[in-house]
């Protein structure tokens, strides 16, 4: 179940969009437009990992391989990112405060 609602109250509160709007370009062949929710969803989603799901796996691979960390507020979009990796590609842990210590 996608909470629409809430992905827009968190990630589109600066734009006019609407549930069919998110749902229109979920399920259209855009990439560009998949990208641009994908990274409103990484960048300010309160349960991002929840909402990452609603792309497939292997959007969720190609947007993260492509996507590049941008030098302003580099830390939060990294660790983000980071962990949308680890959860949902299962690659390394680079947040050494996130590390288990053994």
């Amino acid at each position: 179940m996608i909470n629409y609602e809430r992905i827009i109250k968190d990630c589109f509160w600066d734009l006019n969009i609407s549930a069919k709007d998110i749902e229109d370009i979920l399920y259209s062949d855009d990439k560009r437009q998949k990208a641009f929710l994908f990274n409103k969803i990484l960048l300010n989603s309160t349960q991002m990992l929840i909402d990452l799901q609603i792309f497939s796996i292997d959007e969720i691979r190609t947007f993260l391989d492509e996507y590049k960390v941008p030098r302003f507020n580099h830390n939060y979009i990294f660790r983000r990112k980071n962990i949308a990796e680890v959860y949902f590609l299962d690659k390394l842990l680079e947040i050494d405060e996130l590390k288990w210590i053994a």
